[in-house]
């Protein structure tokens, strides 16, 4: 993933697309418009967080690398909009661009979804890559779940199942204890299954 493909400044037409609501955001005092916060709002979202960002969409996308890497443009998208109320140097806005994140894979599944077939369109890919029904609708259920779990919750499943991170790994991220980690990945994965199983029996 090259710099530029993540933080290239949005485009007039990028820039009308929806935000998600502020107060998702990690808030910092606001800041007059400045070019030169931007550019090191741009270089040290990428220096920090491109990586794992790019890593997280993979597993969202099923290893797909170009959808990985529309995913995280339209997510730093997202942040560059928000620059005057998002700190990009702390690990903890990695919270509110895993969140943005995987909104926007379920929006675009669902705009596949509702997209009529068109003749050749997509032919080629999908057989060459298959892409088996009941894990898109799988991943697709539990990122519609995980808005439903608090912020703590969410975050403790992002770098323990997402991230595939160790217990030791994530709390060294989030400032936890190894304990504190374990228990709330415990009472997160609980919450989440219970919402899964809950949605199952409305469908």
């Amino acid at each position: 993933m090259t710099r530029s493909r993540v933080l290239d400044r949005p485009s007039a037409a990028a820039q009308r697309v929806a935000v998600p609501r502020r107060h998702d955001a990690p808030r910092v005092p606001a800041r007059p418009h400045d070019p030169a916060h931007d550019d090191a709002f741009s270089r040290a979202l990428y220096e920090r967080h491109g990586a794992v960002l790019l890593n997280f969409a993979l597993r969202l996308c099923n290893g797909d690398r170009h959808r990985a890497e529309d995913i995280v443009q339209e997510t730093a998208v997202r942040a560059w909009q928000h620059r005057e109320i998002l700190d990009p140097t702390t690990d903890r806005v990695r919270t509110w661009l895993f969140t943005v994140a995987h909104r926007l894979v379920i929006d675009h599944y669902r705009a596949r979804q509702a997209r009529p077939n068109e003749v050749g369109d997509g032919e080629s890919e999908e057989r060459a890559v298959p892409d088996p029904a009941e894990r898109v609708v799988t991943l697709r259920a539990v990122l519609e779940v995980m808005n439903e779990l608090t912020e703590q919750q969410r975050e403790i499943l992002i770098y323990t199942y997402y991230l595939g991170h160790s217990v030791e790994q994530t709390a060294a991220a989030l400032g936890l204890a190894p304990g504190t980690v374990k228990s709330r990945a415990h009472y997160a994965m609980r919450a989440l299954r219970a919402s899964l199983r809950d949605r199952a029996v409305m469908d």
